[in-house]
């Protein structure tokens, strides 16, 4: 009955008003549709090296941290009378405008940026189209729960979490339906299509959310006076950023970094003025843990390369990977869907550090030969290798989020909800920034080039420690403060 209740509960719990909303969330999972082809274009005619690869993704990143922008418009600026449909189209039209860039470049038709200019350009381009119709979706995600009963009085407090917890839960797997819809499909795109014909076969992706805003009944958000401490502040941050970014500043992504995390700390703090003080520590202590959680390292994209080099791995067997790891991360949420709503932030977050640390290790055996000793042994190679530790790891991949998201639309203040689910996004994207700086700083210590990956198993080595390390201490120090 147990197994039976925890299989029924997504579906018992969903409303014909999710509807918008899931297919901001598909539609921004299955991007991916493009995923394997990039990344074979990449390596194929970019010639750009892990450290740089990582130092753009920096870049890219940035994008998220100035949600706040977006979420003060969506607040408080309706175009054509509108505050969430128009917005959900504007984020469609820029994702649309990267595909084409993409299709450009690889397509050589359009030559006035270089190659490796033009995919950074449309991978801006499809970023910021997908911030713009995240902020709108979150907003939407709190603004479905009703907080009200039928006779107008307050809801209890853990029925509106709970709900809203399933929300988040829904939302995450609508995402996670969106990449099982085309991971396996992008690996043999990728392999029948050439570059070109596959990006502009992503339109159809921003066509999808499009279909949603068309499905949105009615807008329930009423416009406020716009903040301009938050407005003009993300306004001056961004023109900052993008200043600091052309101007070829020594460690101008540090500076960035910096400089953000104290523009979006006092923003939070200008926000939450009006909760009380449990609330406020609840929410700080608990960012801190998230925080460490999501500022992890990655290897980048050496280990990539290496197993396509050495391992021989190839297109159709990465879209296999993708839609092995996309099915798991689905049947994962939905399993775990009363724990992810129920249980505490910090009990969840330590598992899944330890968890993650666990399964980092096959990666690590298979670089230094360990497909060789279990195909002599058992008959089990690096492919087999590679399914089993993706099988083991994906349904563990997009569960961290769902607690911190759970508790954002729990305190969301009516009013400032998609700013304040934008300002709390902009803080955890931060961490994606502090962790992709570290994954530069990795590779510019252990540099992998193509062919060469000497200094792989290092990486991969310390990586996987400060990926154990960060967020078990942090969990250990200010876990039973939350």
């Amino acid at each position: 009955m147990a197994l039976m209740d925890s299989l029924l509960r997504p579906i018992r719990a969903f409303r014909p008003a999710y509807v918008p909303l899931v297919m901001v969330y598909f539609a921004y999972g299955a991007l991916g549709l493009i995923d394997v082809t990039r990344d074979f274009w990449i390596k194929e005619k970019l010639q750009l090296s892990p450290s740089d690869l990582a130092s753009i993704g920096v870049w890219l990143t940035l994008p998220w941290t100035i949600k706040m922008v977006f979420g003060e418009l969506v607040d408080c600026v309706p175009i054509f009378g509108s505050q969430r449909r128009v917005y959900i189209t504007i984020g469609a039209l820029f994702t649309a405008s990267g595909l084409v860039t993409l299709a450009g470049a690889a397509g050589g038709w359009l030559i006035f940026l270089r190659p490796d200019q033009l995919y950074v350009l449309g991978t801006l381009l499809i970023v910021l189209g997908t911030v713009i119709q995240d902020v709108v979706a979150d907003a939407m995600s709190t603004e479905v729960v009703k907080r009200l009963d039928a006779n107008g009085a307050p809801r209890p407090e853990h029925d509106v979490r709970s709900e809203l917890g399933m929300v988040q839960v829904i939302g995450r797997l609508s995402l996670s339906a969106g990449i099982v819809a085309v991971a396996g499909l992008s690996g043999v795109l990728a392999s029948i299509f050439d570059r070109e014909t596959v990006f502009l076969m992503g339109l159809v992706i921003p066509a999808v959310s499009l279909t949603g805003m068309f499905m949105i009944e009615q807008e329930v958000a009423a416009p406020r006076p716009i903040d301009w401490r938050i407005l003009g502040g993300g306004i001056v941050f961004g023109a900052v950023v993008l200043a600091l970014a052309l101007g070829g500043i020594p460690y101008a992504q540090e500076v960035i970094f910096t400089i953000s995390m104290t523009v979006i700390c006092t923003m939070l703090v200008f926000v939450t003025r009006e909760l009380d003080h449990k609330s406020r520590m609840a929410i700080f202590y608990t960012s801190i843990i998230i925080f460490a959680f999501r500022a992890t390292p990655s290897v980048g994209d050496g280990y990539f390369w290496f197993t396509l080099d050495i391992l021989k791995f190839d297109e159709q067997f990465y879209g296999a990977l993708r839609q092995t790891g996309a099915v798991l991360a689905i049947l994962g949420m939905w399993l775990f869907a009363r724990q992810l709503t129920e249980y505490s932030v910090t009990r969840t977050l330590f598992w899944l550090a330890v968890i993650g640390t666990v399964l980092s290790l096959p990666s690590i055996g298979l670089y230094y030969g360990l497909a060789d000793w279990t195909e002599r042994m058992f008959g089990i190679g690096a492919r087999s290798i590679a399914i089993i530790d993706t099988v083991a790891a994906s349904p563990f991949a997009q569960l961290s989020m769902i607690p911190l998201l759970t508790l954002i639309a729990f305190y969301a203040p009516a009013g400032h909800r998609a700013t304040w689910f934008a300002l709390m996004a902009s803080l955890m994207n931060l961490a994606l920034v502090a962790g992709q700086l570290q994954t530069k700083y990795l590779n510019q210590f252990f540099p992998v080039l193509r062919g060469e990956y000497g200094e792989l198993g290092g990486l991969l080595i310390v990586a996987t420690l400060l990926s154990f390390v960060l967020p078990i201490g942090v969990i250990l120090l200010f876990g039973r403060k939350v």
